[in-house]
């Protein structure tokens, strides 16, 4: 979007700062998602508004949602014009960006709300709580357990997944039963489900995007031998056909039985539900070596630095976060619900919920990608590494080239503040 578009859209923010009033004498407060197009999440927004401003005369929500692939330019524009709205949401992995940028303030909701919500559902920098959101995301590989059986795969569980050695059996086994691309990891995507869904098994094998001790470099981390140990398999699965970047983004493949095997998240689980019933298995990713892990953290709420009544901002989140509107995000949209009172009540993700499994596997594996406002170049420069080493590049030398791209930007930044 170009910066004129997103500076038209940043217009109607100035007169919901917290520093003006409605008729009525209400302060009003301007709200900006990115949920424009995603009518299941905007509902239970509307609903929350509506209540909220039912409930008391001192403050007025005014929600304006903006489609998600533009939200982030307005909102670098609006910051940059001194023109952010009070709430704003934002995705997790990018936080530590926006504090650091000056962009959000503390959060400073109750410890009993803060506290009652996954880890993966918080968003802090230097140890500071910025965000908060209602729900999470995990991963998950999914099969038919009568192809498993039919071809004499081990079904893994939580406490015993399956090996790499068992995984490359499995995939080898289920090319052979006919299979093309036996699984399918999504590679057709593009942005951020790169880091969020290939980071984990860097992860698992040993490696990560960057020193987590020092956040100051990605030596050693991102291009040591785990790491490179790990891109080397990537790429041969690549060129073994067990995985391809030909597919269609979604997990049609799967549902319709073209692959065997489909790592996914579980906002496409209803479909295969609908396509394969009882037989579908939501299983755990592969173990690396270091045991599997799967990323966490999904959209969140902050308050934006410039609010003028960041105590009208804070009794909204403080509102918002009731078990009733988290279980309502949670079953409109198939994401994870950030409390136990909303799991518990939840029709997917409660003890007798189809969908279940992916709160296990959240609890069991969920990994914060790097709390570090060099995030942002983390993520891209991943993307573009693995897409090279993907399409054939030299394993190390690829490594050792984003290793120097993130840490020239860290380093140009004063190490962002650590």
């Amino acid at each position: 979007m170009s910066a004129v578009g997103a500076l038209a859209l940043t217009a109607c923010g100035q007169a919901g700062q917290g520093g003006t009033t409605s008729e009525d004498g209400r302060v009003q407060l301007t709200m900006w998602t990115h949920s424009a197009g995603n009518p299941a999440e905007l509902e239970v927004y509307e609903q929350i508004i509506d209540d909220f401003n039912a409930s008391q005369d001192e403050y007025e929500v005014i929600e304006e949602s903006f489609p998600q692939g533009a939200y982030n330019d307005a909102i670098v524009a609006a910051a940059a014009a001194d023109d952010l709205p009070c709430l704003l949401d934002m995705d997790g992995p990018i936080v530590p960006n926006w504090a650091w940028a000056g962009y959000i303030q503390p959060l400073g909701l109750p410890q009993e709300i803060t506290d009652s919500l996954l880890p993966t559902a918080i968003g802090t920098y230097q140890d500071e709580i910025y965000s908060a959101g209602y729900w999470d995301a995990a991963l998950a590989v999914l099969a038919r357990k009568s192809v498993l059986e039919e071809n004499d795969i081990r079904i893994p569980t939580i406490d015993d997944p399956w090996t790499i050695d068992e995984f490359d059996g499995a995939l080898d086994t289920l090319q052979d039963a006919g299979y093309k691309t036996p699984l399918d990891i999504g590679a057709e995507d593009s942005g951020e489900w790169w880091p969020y869904a290939y980071s984990p098994m860097l992860q698992s094998a040993g490696g990560d995007l960057i020193d987590r001790d020092t956040m100051l470099s990605a030596e050693g981390a991102l291009n040591g031998p785990e790491a490179v140990e790990f891109f080397t398999w990537f790429q041969e699965a690549f060129e073994k056909g067990w995985v391809s970047s030909s597919g269609t983004i979604g997990n049609e493949e799967f549902d319709k039985g073209e692959v065997a095997l489909s790592y996914t998240g579980g906002w496409n689980a209803l479909p295969s539900l609908e396509a394969a019933g009882d037989d579908l298995l939501f299983l755990p990713p592969p173990d690396f070596g270091k045991g599997p892990t799967i990323g966490g953290a999904s959209w969140q709420w902050g308050i934006s630095s410039t609010c003028e009544s960041p105590e009208g901002a804070r009794a909204y989140l403080e509102f918002s976060f009731q078990d009733k509107y988290v279980t309502a995000f949670a079953d409109n949209q198939i994401v994870i619900p950030a409390t136990e009172g909303a799991t518990e009540a939840s029709e997917y993700f409660g003890p007798e919920g189809d969908l279940r499994p992916f709160v296990e596997l959240s609890q069991e594996y969920a990994l914060l990608r790097p709390e570090t406002p060099a995030y942002a170049v983390i993520s891209s420069t991943f993307e573009k590494a693995g897409k090279d080493i993907m399409n054939g590049a030299d394993v190390q030398s690829t490594l050792d080239g984003a290793v120097a791209e993130i840490d020239a930007n860290i380093q140009s930044n004063d190490g962002y503040g650590f």
